[in-house]
């Protein structure tokens, strides 16, 4: 895989996480640069090292792509070319921008649609495969992501990140491979990780949908409680102690949920707008320096 990839690129990294298996020695005799972690540290550790390696040594554009084989490095010329002409500053690349793939297992598509929805709506973005883990970056993206998440819920993290730095973000189709597919861990275990992670993020990203709306619904409860047991106790009835009570509370902690996602949602907007300005400012022209040459073995065009 790493001499593919040296077909299209003007150097290869390879972050070993701590393998125990021969990774670094054979990404060594392929021509590829080895970063090695003493243990393993998670994937979002990984990308952060390749980040701020590829940032230290002025690279303009940077592919990530999983190691796992189910990438074709031949798709490397896809992801750079919109960076490349200026149409955008993260490209990623997609699976399903046709359609399901026939050959994703039905099981990882229903999956793989929940987290999709789940992270669109955190990161307002329309992103078809919003997992994939081959995209480019132009270098002016590199310092904008948190590498927070180790495991693979970073994919998410990261389309969060750059919305909320104002990144124009591209998609292109990629082809890819499941007969090759050698995670360990259970699918099921991967998705409600991720899910959890999009979820956890949405208390800032999206308090609205995290605080206000459960709000709204706990207060209306709350108020319809309330009307019922005014209706009862006009008609003669006596009011319990226990429903009253829970009425209270279901109110009470609606209102304060309610205007904590509001003030938090006033706060996030903020502090987004005021990130993009930021970006906008110290990158006023983001393809300033890039430049396209051809390589030895006349391939597509690579950044230099």
């Amino acid at each position: 895989m790493v001499l593919h990839a040296r077909q299209h690129a003007d150097h290869v990294v390879v972050i070993d996480d701590g393998s125990k298996d021969r990774t670094s020695e054979m990404a060594k005799l392929a021509g590829a640069e080895v970063i090695r972690h003493p243990e393993n540290m998670g994937k979002g550790m990984a990308l952060r090292t390749g980040f701020e390696h590829a940032g230290k040594n002025g690279c303009k554009v940077v592919i990530t792509m999983d190691t796992d084989g189910q990438h074709d490095p031949d798709d490397i010329q896809k992801l750079i070319s919109p960076i490349l002409n200026g149409e955008a500053d993260i490209v990623n690349g997609s699976r399903y921008m046709n359609g399901t793939d026939k050959n994703t297992p039905f099981y990882r598509r229903i999956g793989q649609n929940i987290l999709d929805r789940a992270t669109n709506l955190n990161a307002g973005l329309k992103i078809t495969d919003t997992q994939s883990g081959f995209r480019a970056f132009a270098r002016h993206t590199l310092t904008a992501f948190r590498f927070k998440s180790n495991g693979l819920a970073i994919e998410s993290e990261m389309l969060m990140d750059a919305a909320n730095a104002g990144f124009r973000i591209k998609e292109v189709e990629i082809g890819v491979r499941y007969d090759v597919d050698c995670s360990s861990e259970n699918p099921i275990k991967h998705g409600l990780k991720v899910l959890a992670n999009v979820i956890n993020d949405m208390e800032l990203n999206r308090p609205l949908y995290y605080f206000t709306l459960p709000g709204a619904i706990l207060g209306m409860i709350g108020l319809a409680m309330g009307l019922s047991f005014l209706q009862k106790f006009y008609n003669g009835g006596g009011l319990m102690f226990g429903p009253t009570l829970l009425m209270i509370l279901f109110t009470l902690i609606g209102t304060f949920m309610t205007f904590t996602g509001i003030i938090l949602h006033t706060m996030s907007k903020l502090i987004n707008e005021n990130k993009k300005k930021v970006n906008i400012s110290s990158n006023p022209d983001p393809d300033a320096g890039l430049t396209v040459k051809r390589d030895p073995f006349n391939n597509p065009w690579n950044p230099s």
